[in-house]
C-alpha cells in the first residue's frame, strides 16, 4: 500500500497514462490497482485495511490523504479512482448528488475536541469561550479546505461566536495533520481538532484533549463511498466489506474512532 499527497496525484496519474500507452501488448500482466481517497484522521485503519486486501487480492493498493474537500475537488478535476472516505458524511452526500458515488457504507464515527500541549500548562478548559481570549495564539482549520475546519466552524456559529472568534485566530491550516503540528511545535496554545488524531501514539505524549459538550459538539458519521469511477469494484466493494467488519472496526477503534453498532 501507498500513500501519496493530493498535490502530487494529477501528475502521477498524467505520467502513469503515458507509461501505460508505451508498454507493448505483450507485457505481463500487472497488478490490479486501486485507488483510495482518505481523510487524514482516518488514514491510519485504512492503510492497515489496504494492506490486508492487498494480501487477499493480489492488489496494490494507492491511497491519497488531505483534507475532505480537497480530496472532493480532486476526484472532481480527475475522475479517477475507487474509494472515498472524508471526514464528514456531508461530503459524502455531496457526492452522491453530483453522481460520484454508487454506494456507501457506515464505518465509523468523528467528533471534535479542543486540544492543547501536554499537560495542559495554561489550563485551559473546556469553554468554547476560550477561543475569543486575546491571549491565546489560536489555529484553526479552513472550512474550505477540510472536514475538521468545517466542523469547527458549525459549532463556533452554534455557540454564536463564529466571527468573533475568526477575527482571533492567527491563521487558518488546511487539515488536522497540521492541526496537530501546531500544537506538537508549541506554535499554538489551543486548536479545535477530531478527538481520534490525540490518541495516536506519535501525538498522544505531546497533546491534550479537552471534550466539547455534544450541545455543540456532534458526532459525525464517517461513511466510505464507493466511486462511479472505480475500474475494480469488485475489490473495493471487499474492501468496504472488511471496513464495516469485526475485524475493521476493531481497526478503527485501535485509532481512536468510535464505532458502528454491532
Amino acid at each position: 500500500m501507498k500513500q501519496i499527497s493530493t498535490f502530487i496525484l494529477l501528475f502521477l496519474l498524467t505520467i502513469l497514462s503515458i507509461l501505460a500507452a508505451s508498454c507493448s501488448s505483450d507485457q505481463p500482466e500487472t497488478k490490479k490497482e486501486l485507488l483510495i481517497y482518505s481523510g487524514i484522521t482516518m488514514i491510519h485503519p485504512m492503510s492497515e485495511i489496504a494492506d490486508i486486501i492487498e494480501e487477499q487480492e493480489n492488489c496494490e493498493i494507492i491511497i491519497t490523504k488531505g483534507g475532505s474537500g480537497n480530496l472532493l475537488d480532486s476526484i472532481r478535476v480527475n475522475q479517477v479512482g475507487d474509494l472515498y472516505l472524508p471526514g464528514s458524511d456531508s461530503y459524502i452526500e455531496t457526492a452522491v448528488e453530483e453522481g460520484l458515488i454508487s454506494e456507501h457504507v457506515p464505518v465509523g464515527y468523528n467528533q471534535i475536541a479542543i486540544m492543547v500541549q501536554e499537560g495542559n500548562p495554561k489550563e485551559i478548559t473546556s469553554d468554547l469561550m476560550n477561543f475569543t481570549n486575546t491571549d491565546y495564539y489560536i489555529v484553526l482549520g479552513n472550512p474550505d479546505s477540510g472536514s475538521v475546519g468545517k466542523e469547527t466552524k458549525r459549532t463556533l456559529e452554534a455557540k454564536g461566536i463564529y466571527e468573533e472568534v475568526l477575527n482571533n485566530t492567527r491563521r487558518l491550516t488546511t487539515d488536522s495533520k497540521d492541526l496537530t503540528a501546531v500544537l506538537i511545535n508549541g506554535e499554538a496554545d489551543l486548536v479545535i481538532n477530531w478527538y481520534a488524531t490525540a490518541t495516536w501514539p506519535e501525538n498522544a505524549p505531546y497533546i491534550d484533549a479537552i471534550p466539547i459538550d455534544e450541545e455543540y459538539a456532534k458526532i459525525k458519521q464517517l461513511r466510505l463511498g464507493l466511486l462511479t469511477t472505480s475500474k475494480h469494484p469488485d475489490i473495493a466493494r471487499k474492501f468496504m466489506d472488511y471496513a464495516v467488519s469485526p475485524e475493521g472496526q476493531a481497526l478503527f477503534a485501535k485509532y481512536g474512532l468510535q464505532t458502528i453498532a454491532p
